[in-house]
C-alpha cells in the first residue's frame, strides 16, 4: 500500500524493460510510488479499475487494446486517474489523438528521469502537460467547437478559463481567485458546457485561440 501523500503510479506498456526501468527510477522519489504494472491496454484499464492510481504512464503501441483505446475507455468508466502517455519520437502522430482521447499529457520514452518525475507532479497537480508542437497540431485541428459561444461566459467563468489556459490546477485556481475549490469545479463545468467542449485541455486550447489568457 502506498504511503499517505505519495503520487501513486500505475505503470502499462507491454515491454517488461521499460517497466522495470521506470519503477527502478520512479521507486526511489519520495513522493512517488508505484503501485502496480499492466503489460496491454486491456489490462492496464483493469489494474487502473483496481488500484485507482492518481496517474497512469500509458504506452501507445501496444498488442491488443492500444493507449487511446485504453485511455477512452477510462474516460467512459470515468476512472479519476490522470493518464500520462509515454510515445518515442516517432510516433507524435498518435499524440493528438491520445489527447483526444483524455490524456492529461505526454513525454518521450527517452525523457531525462528527472524531467518524467516533474511531468507526474504537474499532472498529479492538475495541469495539462503540452509541449510547443503538440499544442499547435490541436489548434490546427479544431473543428470550431465553441465558435461564437464565448459570449455566454460569465466575467468569472472567463478568469477561470484564463487560469485553465495558464495551467492552473481547481486547487491553484481557487486560491487565486478566492474561492473554494467545490465553487471552482462548478466554474470548469458551466464552462465546458456552455463551449460545448469536453475536458480542460480544449478547454486551455480555445482561450488561447481566443485570446484568453496564456
Amino acid at each position: 500500500m502506498a504511503e499517505p501523500g505519495r503520487i501513486r503510479v500505475l505503470l502499462v506498456d507491454d515491454h517488461q524493460v521499460v517497466r522495470r526501468g521506470l519503477r527502478t527510477f520512479l521507486q526511489v522519489q519520495d513522493d512517488i510510488e508505484v503501485v502496480g504494472e499492466a503489460s496491454d491496454g486491456e489490462e492496464g484499464v483493469a489494474r487502473a479499475e483496481e488500484l485507482r492510481p492518481d496517474v497512469v504512464l500509458m504506452d501507445v503501441k501496444m498488442p491488443g487494446l492500444d493507449g487511446i483505446e485504453a485511455l477512452r475507455t477510462l474516460r467512459d468508466l470515468d476512472n479519476p486517474a490522470r493518464v500520462l502517455v509515454v510515445t518515442s519520437f516517432t510516433e507524435k502522430r498518435t499524440v493528438v489523438p491520445a489527447l483526444r482521447a483524455g490524456a492529461a499529457g505526454y513525454v518521450y520514452k527517452d525523457v531525462d528521469p528527472e524531467a518524467l518525475a516533474r511531468a507526474i507532479r504537474s499532472v498529479h497537480s492538475g495541469h495539462v502537460l503540452l509541449q510547443p508542437e503538440v499544442a499547435l497540431a490541436l489548434l490546427s485541428q479544431e473543428d470550431g467547437g465553441g465558435q461564437g459561444r464565448g459570449g455566454s461566459l460569465t466575467e468569472r467563468e472567463r478568469e477561470v478559463l484564463a487560469l485553465i489556459a495558464d495551467g492552473r490546477s481547481n486547487r491553484e485556481i481557487a486560491r487565486a481567485l478566492v474561492l473554494s475549490e467545490k465553487t471552482v469545479k462548478t466554474h470548469v463545468s458551466n464552462i465546458l458546457m456552455k463551449l460545448d467542449l469536453a475536458d480542460r485541455t480544449q478547454a486551455a486550447l480555445w482561450a488561447v485561440r481566443h485570446g484568453i489568457g496564456a
